[in-house]
């Protein structure tokens, strides 16, 4: 059963997450798929690109990445520090770059 992001969160606990995203069904994220020979590598800049600039949006530091063929993996470090200096404001103008 999934629990929600504020049970499996803690800042108390350690500020450091490791995370993992995986494609399913033999689907490609990155590489020359050897199912069907088509070549995915142009996405690895894409998925580059976003991690850095959501690090960018969020008070979240990317201590480490990997993309790798079908998955990646990131090492999250939550920076309270930063996150305590923004205002109102300054989150809302965040949250609208994104979305």
């Amino acid at each position: 059963m999934p629990k929600p992001r504020k049970s499996q969160v803690s800042i108390e606990a350690t500020p450091y997450y490791h995370c993992v995203s995986r494609c399913v069904r033999r689907a490609f994220l990155c590489g020359v798929d050897t199912y069907n020979g088509q070549n995915y590598e142009h996405r690895r800049g894409w998925v580059e690109q976003r991690i850095l600039k959501l690090c960018q949006l969020f008070c979240i530091d990317v201590c480490a990445y990997a993309v790798m063929s079908n998955h990646y993996h990131v090492v999250l470090h939550i920076n309270t520090k930063r996150q305590a200096r923004l205002s109102t404001q300054q989150v809302l103008e965040r949250w609208h770059t994104l979305f």
